[in-house]
């Protein structure tokens, strides 16, 4: 071991996010791509993953974020690539801020479509760009109603130097086995494909769409219209329960990695960590791993939940004992007599899925990556 090795760090394979997001044009090669970069690309590094995007052969129309301090850190950044705005501007500042740098919004509440209305009422331009109208049709989280969706949609139509574009999203489409999940899906499709009909016999002209995220781009190609928003597909972990990312070609982006830095013997019936939740069966070999839950590590992974021990008899899948600290967690070393002090464990990454490691962990590896804290070194590889 020598000083320079990090406690924990985080292995960013840039290779495989453009590896990721050309699947996203083999799932739907009609449609246009967004990439969805928002909170800080999922855990991995914003400024980093936009470039390597940018630098791939797949081509994309804009990069997608939630908030306009995401967006303006991306033009603080000097990416100059148009900006979707999922969450919309809450004023009129926030409007011209959009306008201004080439962020394009969504309206999703009345409130943002008289701000642009105003706008155009007093502005010299007769448009503004690109913008996103949002339809609620069945998550009822952020959208307008069928009616209000038809004025915006039609009134914004209206102004020839702005392009619109009807969005909404899926809720349940990551539920291939629940049939209740289906036929919901089933009836958001089936309500913005009667929306879309009746704009478009309305305008008297064709309506561009937005449904499908990274399970609607995967299984649902009915969804894809002209844009598809790729999200968590990008950082190579499955949107689904029941299939790994690898059985639909994915691959992992993020590795996190941290050391051995102790190893004990403790005795049968001895227990290991804070609230003694763990008792041991056997005379067990303890090894400390410099990780715990100040760095991003789920404190409510459970005994058990896996790592992988990369040793020299080649990588060695084991579990955690007892409770996640702070800065370190305790794993089974028992019959691992080659693991050595130093020696890099996997918390999850290559040769161990994320979405395995969150099931132990009662959450999603979306929450995963995005916990990964500033302790962390992130370590970035092309």
């Amino acid at each position: 071991m020598t000083e320079s090795f990090p406690r924990a760090w985080a292995t960013i394979d840039l290779r495989a996010l453009k590896k990721n997001l050309s699947q996203v044009s083999v799932h739907s090669p009609e449609a246009q791509i967004i990439p969805v970069i928002k909170a800080n690309a999922y855990g991995h590094g914003v400024e980093q993953v936009a470039l390597a995007l940018k630098s791939s052969h797949t081509k994309f129309a804009a990069l997608a974020v939630a908030s306009l301090e995401e967006a303006m850190e991306l033009r603080t950044l000097g990416i100059s690539t148009p900006v979707l705005l999922l969450q919309g501007f809450r004023n009129r500042e926030e409007m011209e801020l959009c306008l201004n740098h080439k962020i394009e919004p969504v309206v999703h509440s009345m409130y943002q479509f008289e701000e642009i209305q105003k706008y155009l009422q007093t502005e010299i331009l007769s448009g503004v760009g690109r913008v996103w109208v949002k339809f609620n049709s069945g998550m009822n989280r952020l959208g307008l109603n069928k009616e209000q969706a038809l004025q915006v949609y039609g009134d914004l139509h209206r102004h020839p130097e702005t392009e619109v574009v009807l969005m909404s999203h899926l809720a349940s489409a990551d539920e291939l086995d629940n049939p209740a999940a289906i036929e919901f899906t089933q009836r958001q499709i089936e309500e913005f494909d009667a929306l879309r009909q009746q704009i478009a016999e309305s305008t008297q002209g064709p309506v561009q769409g937005s449904l499908a995220a990274s399970s609607g781009i995967l299984e649902l190609p009915q969804t894809h219209h002209q844009f598809v928003r790729p999200g968590f597909m990008l950082y190579g972990a499955s949107p689904f329960a029941s299939r790994s990312a690898e059985e639909i070609g994915l691959q992992p982006v993020m590795t996190l990695s941290a050391r051995i830095i102790a190893i004990n013997d403790v005795d049968a019936g001895a227990t290991i960590g804070y609230g003694a939740t763990y008792r041991c069966k056997q005379n067990t070999r303890v090894g400390i791993v410099s990780i715990g839950y100040a760095d991003g590590y789920p404190r409510s992974a459970k005994n058990g939940t896996p790592v992988v021990v990369k040793c020299k008899g080649g990588p060695r899948r084991t579990g955690l004992l007892g409770r996640v600290s702070m800065d370190m967690l305790a794993i089974d070393l028992t019959g691992m007599e080659s693991v050595k002090i130093a020696d890099e464990v996997v918390l999850w990454g290559r040769d161990l899925p994320a979405d395995e490691v969150a099931r132990y962990a009662d959450t999603i590896s979306y929450e995963l990556f995005c916990k990964v804290t500033k302790r962390v070194e992130f370590v970035y590889t092309d």
